[in-house]
């Protein structure tokens, strides 16, 4: 089975727009992070990105199932000697609903360069408004569970 490798004036870039009002978190995320590294189109190649852009809005009325709203802990870490800082689902949540919906989508990414370009093609708002429609964005609408 042969590779084929793409140029960038191949690559047709789409975006789309999810609303995360009421959908489960994880759920959302593993078919966004689909989107972005482009395992979605017939075209695709684990060594190249020919994701599409994703804007996600409504971050702030995600759905987490179970206890997690308050037993989910976050962890970052400010680069000194025992510098590790924690913080509750709910309370992230409150702050910055942006940063969970983020976090999760990824961490399904690759941890590599190209997963890095694929991760600046997300764009997460708490509200339902949104600057990119001059992007013209088609409304993704998620698969549902069944």
């Amino acid at each position: 089975m042969k590779t084929t490798a793409f140029k960038k004036a191949d690559i047709e870039e789409k975006w789309f727009v999810v609303d995360a009002e009421g959908i489960v978190l994880g759920r959302m995320a593993t078919q966004v992070a689909t989107i972005l590294r482009g395992k979605h189109k017939p075209i695709f190649t684990p060594n190249q990105d020919l994701g599409d852009h994703v804007v996600v809005i409504n971050a702030e009325k995600v759905v987490l199932t179970g206890k997690k709203e308050t037993q989910k802990t976050y962890y970052r870490h400010t680069g000194y000697v025992g510098g590790i800082k924690s913080t509750t689902a709910k309370k992230l949540r409150e702050e910055k609903p942006e940063r969970m919906v983020t976090k999760a989508i990824t961490g399904m990414l690759p941890k590599t360069i190209l997963g890095s370009a694929m991760a600046k093609k997300l764009r997460v708002y708490a509200g339902g408004n949104h600057p990119h429609r001059a992007q013209m964005p088609e409304v993704f609408q998620l698969r549902k569970k069944g």
